[in-house]
């Protein structure tokens, strides 16, 4: 069986004319008719009930012809994968974001590639790591921005940026006048973190031990969510410096820095090993180091 041979019962099916479809397939009507009887004696059916005008699909041939039909289609998209392998940049890409990241980072990148891959449209999803991880292994996603550490056999990273921790709190806290907050004086406070699962609530509680150990944690949903019930006067929290910048100014809050050294985290850009459009990763990095931004320092 040869997808040659799919292609003469498509015809065939088509014109319901040996003589016509060997037109469209530029053969000669014999050589067309002899494709489709060699397929016919291989599966020991009759696809076509044959008379001097006409051929007409049997019952069983009806079938053939619709497998047919999604072999040559699915034929065909190979094709379009090569197309893609020739132009890495030309076709959707989807990309996974853990939620700390994605809201933060994707207005800074989209108006880079919509310049440097004005092809290459984002199918982007938020989720948290483990999902990515998984996403990713099975090619769900093709690239996914995580935080460090990420060690997952068949997977490979690279390391893109630093970016530190802030502690917000709201506008008529006791604190809102301070230059800076200790990591241990937070477990004296009511603070808002993710839900569990969420790795930025757990870089969050390992730089600051005691706040495991013996504060008052309260969970939310998103970083925005958060950010406005700490506005809401209903505790404080820590937030990654891409989610305090300037334009997320709001005068109901106020963002305060760590002391020196500050909480840090790593971000990194995730792929298969397999993965052919490699150029799709190296264009993404390329755009976030092309950001110009105080709270990201770049991995060079």
């Amino acid at each position: 069986m040869t997808l040659i041979e799919l292609k003469f019962v498509m015809a065939v099916a088509q014109e319901r004319n040996f003589r016509r479809a060997a037109e469209k397939c530029f053969v000669t009507q014999p050589a067309l008719s002899l494709g489709i009887k060699k397929l016919e004696q291989e599966l020991n059916v009759m696809i076509f009930e044959r008379s001097r005008s006409d051929a007409t699909p049997t019952e069983i041939g009806v079938k053939i012809i619709e497998q047919a039909s999604r072999v040559l289609e699915e034929a065909g998209r190979i094709k379009q994968l090569a197309e893609l392998g020739k132009n890495q940049l030309k076709g959707a890409l989807k990309l996974g974001m853990i939620h700390s990241v994605g809201p933060y980072l994707l207005p800074e990148i989209i108006p880079i590639l919509r310049q440097t891959a004005p092809d290459m449209p984002l199918e982007v999803e938020e989720n948290l790591t483990a999902n990515l991880e998984a996403q990713l292994r099975n090619g769900v996603i093709d690239v996914a921005i995580i935080a460090l550490p990420f060690d997952v056999p068949g997977l490979q990273y690279k390391a893109l940026y630093d970016e530190e921790f802030d502690v917000v709190v709201p506008s008529d806290h006791h604190w809102a006048r301070r230059k800076q907050i200790n990591p241990e004086e937070l477990s004296d406070e009511k603070v808002l973190l993710l839900n569990s699962g969420h790795c930025f609530s757990n870089q969050v509680t390992q730089a600051c031990p005691e706040l495991s150990r013996k504060g008052e944690v309260l969970q939310g949903n998103s970083l925005e969510t958060i950010r406005n019930m700490v506005a809401s006067n209903l505790g404080i929290t820590v937030l990654p410096s891409s989610a305090t910048a300037e334009r997320y100014n709001n005068p109901l809050i106020k963002v305060i820095p760590f002391t020196s050294p500050a909480p840090t985290r790593r971000i990194a850009i995730a792929w298969r090993k397999s993965f052919v459009r490699v150029e799709t990763v190296e264009i993404i990095v390329d755009a976030i180091k092309a950001i110009d931004s105080d709270y990201m320092k770049m991995i060079t």
